[in-house]
């Protein structure tokens, strides 16, 4: 390269820097009394305004062409008219979601007769969380971006499951901080994922600690499986972790109903792939996980994030 271009290249990536420090400042002094506005606010009727907000300003941005390329190629046999339908609902979804993560305490609180008003579930999950509850051996539990994908953890925080999450911190640290501060009293021990990530996750599972973490997401260096008919890579780290501990693998989904409610499920422990020694097998392992998620994703289409680069 150029002596000139790498000077330019520099200068830019120090100006990017200089600007972003900036914008960390000024939100850190604005972040909290905005949320605090925000709260303020009628949590379904500004559900309503955020999800017809980005179903009409969704569709100028770069990542609407994307998921209209994931989506035809997930769906061959959709009319281009009910690919937009489905984008406007993965739009109208992203919107609420904005909305919800400053009122997840809300949305779990419970009702009168301490039911949650917003929360739904069966008997036959009822049943099947006391059980990961009250077992002896912890286990490994995986969602993805479906719905509110934040709302798995906290129900399990709520409703008393020892439980670790792990999670990607936001890169602005002032919103960072201020969305943690908020979230730790829900959901339990939260861990960022990151280099020391599988060792808090290891010893939080010998420590009696179910584990919990989204797996629908593209991983440079993780394991092969197939989606949607299409390889893509996604990390291994739950069925390492369930290699390694013999933990049970359960998923867990939320989906959004109407005004503002939403429904958990949780499905039975999934049967890991073994090898020739009887070990799990990760690779096939993910790709039976994998297929729990492609289940979920058919089921709901405009609840799930199709918006970014899964497959690459």
């Amino acid at each position: 390269m150029p002596p000139l271009e790498l000077k330019l290249k520099a200068w830019s990536w120090h100006a990017g820097l200089v600007l972003k420090r900036g914008l960390d400042r000024v939100l850190r002094a604005t972040v909290r009394p905005l949320i605090g506005l925000l709260r303020r606010l009628d949590r379904i009727s500004a559900s309503d305004k955020a999800g017809a907000v980005m179903r009409r300003v969704g569709p100028h941005l770069r990542e609407h062409r994307i998921g209209r390329a994931n989506l035809k190629a997930a769906f061959p046999e959709k009319s281009d008219a009910e690919i937009e339908q489905i984008l406007s609902g993965v739009w109208d979804n992203l919107g609420r979601v904005a909305v919800e993560v400053i009122n997840l305490d809300r949305i779990a609180a419970q009702g009168a007769r301490g039911e949650r008003q917003f929360i739904t579930y069966g008997e036959r999950e009822l049943k099947r969380f006391e059980a990961l509850r009250d077992a002896d051996k912890p286990a490994v539990i995986f969602t993805a971006h479906l719905a509110n994908w934040e709302l798995p953890a906290v129900v399990a925080g709520i409703e008393g499951l020892r439980s670790m999450a792990l999670f990607r911190r936001p890169n602005m640290a002032s919103i960072a901080d201020v969305l943690i501060e908020m979230r730790e009293p829900l959901m339990g021990t939260l861990v960022p994922s990151g280099f020391g990530a599988p060792m808090r996750l290891a010893r939080g599972l010998e420590t009696g600690h179910h584990v919990g973490m989204l797996v629908d997401q593209h991983d440079s260096k993780g394991v092969e499986v197939t989606f949607f008919g299409r390889r893509c890579r996604v990390s291994p780290l739950i069925a390492m972790l369930a290699r390694e501990y013999e933990s049970p693998i359960h998923g867990v989904r939320i989906i959004r109903l109407p005004e503002g409610r939403f429904t958990g499920e949780i499905t039975e422990a999934v049967t890991p792939v073994r090898d020739a020694e009887g070990r799990i097998d990760v690779p096939g392992t993910m790709q039976a996980i994998t297929d729990v998620v492609e289940t979920w994703v058919r089921d709901h289409p405009e609840q799930w994030l199709w918006l970014h680069r899964r497959w690459r």
